[in-house]
């Protein structure tokens, strides 16, 4: 995450006044506002990928694809504002299934995703990964599926929450020919799609020919 906006202790109500407001995007965790880095080109193109990729194989059925403007809760309601807990986030995809949910009257914070897709950066991977899947699992419990994208390499890492509750690791792909089933929605990721245009960076050689054979 980036750097809080100020050292300030916001309630959420707060926050969600300012983000109203506000022509940047921040997430909101624990009482702090971050604002959010903008993205990479790479980063943009496997987003609209996803979301294309995702929002067509859900024609006519009963999910929905929000992109990346969709605010998302994760967290008790706050007992006490002066010491706030909980977080608001921004995931690049988020599905839907049946009717949205939401926080209050005005109807930008989804409480019910089933499906969410983070797109990684180097600054956002670790949180990603981390402390914000941790809360995703704590506090949402109609998510049944995570997955996280590379998008330096090709990479997607897909975990699923089944029935008995216990997260697993369903996959984890890095060939451009394979591809990823999420079962709860019945869609499937083919990697090629999700990085089509994207340019990888080359790969180191391996340590200078082994020293030019010394």
């Amino acid at each position: 995450m980036a750097l809080p906006r100020s050292e300030l202790i916001f309630s959420e109500e707060e926050y969600l006044a300012l983000e109203r407001e506000a022509e940047e995007r921040h997430e909101y965790l624990d009482g702090h506002i971050y604002a959010m880095a903008g993205e990479s080109g790479a980063h943009a193109d496997i987003c609209v990928n996803l979301t294309r990729i995702v929002s067509t194989q859900l024609l006519g059925k009963p999910c929905r694809v929000r992109s990346k403007d969709t605010k998302v809760r994760s967290g008790r309601k706050p007992r006490n504002p002066r010491y706030p807990k909980g977080m608001y986030s921004y995931p690049d995809l988020v599905v839907i299934c049946g009717e949205p949910q939401y926080h209050d009257q005005y109807r930008d914070v989804v409480l019910n995703p089933q499906v969410i897709i983070e797109v990684l950066s180097d600054s956002t991977e670790a949180f990603d990964r981390g402390e914000k899947f941790r809360r995703y699992r704590v506090w949402l419990p109609s998510l049944t599926d995570y997955v996280v994208v590379a998008q330096n390499m090709p990479l997607i890492e897909y975990y699923a929450r089944p029935p008995n509750g216990q997260w697993v690791i369903a996959a984890s792909v890095a060939e451009l020919s394979d591809s990823v089933y999420l079962e709860s929605i019945d869609c499937t990721l083919r990697l090629n799609e999700v990085y089509d245009r994207i340019e990888f960076p080359p790969e180191e050689e391996e340590t200078e020919s082994a020293a030019d054979d010394e």
